[in-house]
């Protein structure tokens, strides 16, 4: 069983880093089996739906692991937004320590290349920056913060960690990172709120 779970999460694995440093479209199954050094048969055992099947898993992965880094950031500090800060500066390191190479946990790669192509893969993809971003409005709601106020900063942090990424891994530079992390606090504490205007 043992032996088992470990060829499925081999492949997964496998998977995941090709898509994140290739692309989706890029990355065809045989390159997967080649580089997972798994029998073909193995990965039409566990993922019998084929690549759309293995990136819904990736999805799916990637939004539990970031979540539990989110939920990590909130239990260890008592302001959101030194929360969110910390997270965002991790990234940075992270992405740093990674040469800025396939660094990307989900987002870009995924929503933009396949959300026209695959409604499976489009719907997963929305619900993972609807997660990341409730995550993020639930910590401020119970922090006192008004809820449609908290849904709109849940959107925005999320919306300027992606873009921050983007830059730092075209740039291969952690700078947009850092400076994300600097207007987190205005986000944050300064940012009106728009749901009462017509």
């Amino acid at each position: 069983m043992s032996e088992k779970t470990n060829t499925r999460q081999t492949i997964l694995e496998t998977a995941a880093r090709l898509f994140f440093t290739r692309g989706y479209h890029a990355t065809g199954l045989s390159q997967i089996i080649k580089e997972s050094e798994c029998p073909k048969g193995s990965l039409y055992y566990y993922f019998p739906a084929g690549k759309e099947e293995l990136a819904l898993e990736c999805i799916h992965g990637t939004r539990e692991l970031v979540i539990e880094k989110w939920a990590s950031k909130f239990a260890a500090y008592d302001k959101p937004s030194d929360a969110v800060q910390a997270f965002v500066l991790d990234l940075a390191e992270d992405a740093e320590k990674c040469e800025y190479k396939g660094y990307m946990p989900f987002s870009f790669w995924m929503a933009v290349e396949t959300s026209c192509i695959s409604e499976k893969l489009r719907s997963a993809g929305q619900a993972v920056f609807a997660s990341w971003q409730a995550v993020i409005s639930d910590q401020l709601i119970a922090a006192g913060t008004e809820k449609e106020k908290a849904k709109e900063i849940g959107v925005v942090i999320v919306s300027l960690l992606e873009g921050a990424l983007i830059l730092a891994i075209t740039n291969r530079d952690k700078q947009s990172l850092l400076t994300a992390a600097k207007c987190v606090p205005y986000v944050i504490n300064q940012c009106p709120s728009f749901s009462n205007e017509g």
